[in-house]
């Protein structure tokens, strides 16, 4: 069992920017972030293998910026040019020997 913590979420007004934080208690073959907002399915944000390999959704590239340090089993989403329908719950996902493993989300708000 791997449990997950979560930080950094919170309220920034458009164009701002926030840095969202997971430490795993265990080491993990790929980590990422995916977000739900009111009314919608979750869906991929970020991910990022153990060796490095980075995935990003179409509509945070250029904006969203992901990034591991293994050695703390850590996972970082840098957030830039926030946008209000960047609005979400964000959750931490880590797999990990083929289980998957979620955080229980931090809240991002961007207003207008």
């Amino acid at each position: 069992q791997v449990q997950l913590v979560e930080s950094g979420g919170g309220l920034v007004q458009a164009g701002g920017s926030l840095r969202l934080s997971c430490s795993a208690s265990g080491n993990a073959n790929v980590m990422g972030w995916y977000r739900q907002a009111p009314g919608k399915q979750r869906e991929l944000v970020a991910t990022i293998t153990s060796g490095g390999f980075t995935n990003y959704a179409d509509s945070v590239k250029g904006r969203f910026t992901i990034s591991r340090d293994n050695a703390k089993n850590t996972v970082y989403l840098e957030m830039n040019s926030l946008k209000p329908d960047d609005t979400a719950v964000y959750y931490c996902n880590v797999r990990r020997f083929g289980e998957v493993y979620w955080g229980q989300g931090t809240q991002v708000t961007v207003s207008s």
